[in-house]
């Protein structure tokens, strides 16, 4: 039972059993929670702060449990990292859009220091670099906002 359930959070509810891109799946689910919680901050932010020690948690053991690092089928990192991306920013389509794929690049890429974040063992290591992933794309897309007048 508690095997099931660590895999039942660690996929999302399932999202990441999706046959094709289910990392891209993830990414949409936090878009989701981001445009339904944005604007309340104290529900957005508790709920981010439990999936992100609830990621931590159920992608380690799903991992050990498949004998797989950072097995494909885990998205709880996604969804974290593009609530991450999206903090605080205005529920507005583009900055959606844009961040999407703005997470989906640096998640993919894994530029320093993203690339030594995954190096950590466990669900630290598939939980963190989604992280800074998301932090890189908050700070770009702040940059972008302040550039275009909206912050």
């Amino acid at each position: 039972m508690k095997n099931f359930l660590m895999k039942l959070i660690a996929t999302v509810l399932g999202v990441g059993l999706c046959p094709f891109a289910s990392g891209t799946a993830g990414t949409a689910v936090g878009v989701v929670i981001f445009y339904f919680l944005g604007n309340n901050g104290v529900i957005f932010a508790s709920l981010l702060t439990a999936l992100l020690f609830l990621g931590i948690i159920s992608s380690g053991l799903v991992e050990k449990q498949l004998n797989q690092k950072d097995p494909g089928i885990v998205v709880i990192d996604e969804v974290v990292g593009v609530m991450i991306a999206l903090w605080g920013l205005p529920i507005m389509w583009p900055v959606m859009i844009i961040g999407f794929f703005l997470f989906r690049a640096f998640d993919m890429f894994k530029i320093y220091p993203i690339n030594k974040l995954e190096a950590q063992p466990g669900g630290w290591g598939i939980m963190l670099d989604d992280c800074m992933a998301g932090v890189y794309t908050n700070i770009i897309l702040r940059i972008a906002l302040r550039c275009a007048g909206f912050f």
